[in-house]
């Protein structure tokens, strides 16, 4: 990886140059979420989803989904039909196969402390390449039935990099279900929220879009930096 990758901010894996985002990285992609996961989606859970003509045709967004389950990433992959590069804490990269795992789905590594440079720097490398960045602006899965704890370091990432946010909300994958037809995947995918130079702005945008999606209750006042 050390031709595709820069040590910046001390992490070899924060940032990512263009030909990193290549095509056997995309046909890894799709095999991992559309053959082996989107199998499981659509016989155990019955995947449903709704408001893919709000899918922006360009690439200038950023993709926010409310944070459920394990299963959340490669399903929100599986439905854009794209390339979506995932942010994961540092701390993963240290371990050689979730190093490797992660490299070839595409995902860059962040300091959940502090936004660097080298994370502004990928993000406007995957905004010009096929691929979108993903977000969880819950930072971690969520299992009250709200929506709470949101960070607000991807609506500063949007200020940054000019991109709009898509809501994606998602219900039913917190379910774990083996049998087919035993689950029930819910992805509805919202309107587009243009991005602003006010960052509580679009935070709230996206909380109340997201609690529109899902049925779950939005909790403004748990916003953190």
């Amino acid at each position: 990886m050390s031709s595709v990758t820069k040590k910046i901010d001390g992490n070899s894996h924060s940032y990512r140059k263009p030909e990193f985002y290549n095509i056997w990285r995309r046909i890894f992609l799709f095999l991992v979420t559309h053959v082996f996961y989107m199998i499981r989606f659509k016989l155990v859970y019955r995947l449903e989803v709704y408001g893919k003509e709000n899918i922006p045709k360009d690439n200038k967004y950023i993709i926010a989904a409310n944070h459920l389950s394990t299963l959340d990433p490669p399903l929100v992959c599986a439905v854009m039909n794209r390339g979506v590069a995932y942010m994961a804490k540092k701390e993963l990269f240290e371990n050689p196969f979730l190093c490797w795992w992660l490299n070839w789905l595409g995902a860059f590594a962040v300091d959940r402390e502090k936004l660097h440079v080298s994370t502004i720097k990928t993000v406007k490398t995957i905004r010009d390449t096929g691929w979108v960045l993903g977000i969880f602006p819950q930072g971690t899965r969520e299992l009250t039935g709200e929506i709470s704890h949101v960070t607000k370091g991807f609506a500063t990432l949007a200020k940054s990099t000019k991109c709009g946010i898509l809501p994606i909300g998602i219900t039913g994958t917190q379910e774990v279900k083996r049998l087919p037809f035993s689950g029930k995947i819910i992805v509805r995918i919202g309107e587009l929220i243009p991005y602003s130079d006010n960052v509580e702005e679009m935070v709230e945008s996206w909380g109340r879009s997201i609690e529109k999606l899902t049925g779950y209750k939005y909790v403004s006042e748990k916003v953190t930096a």
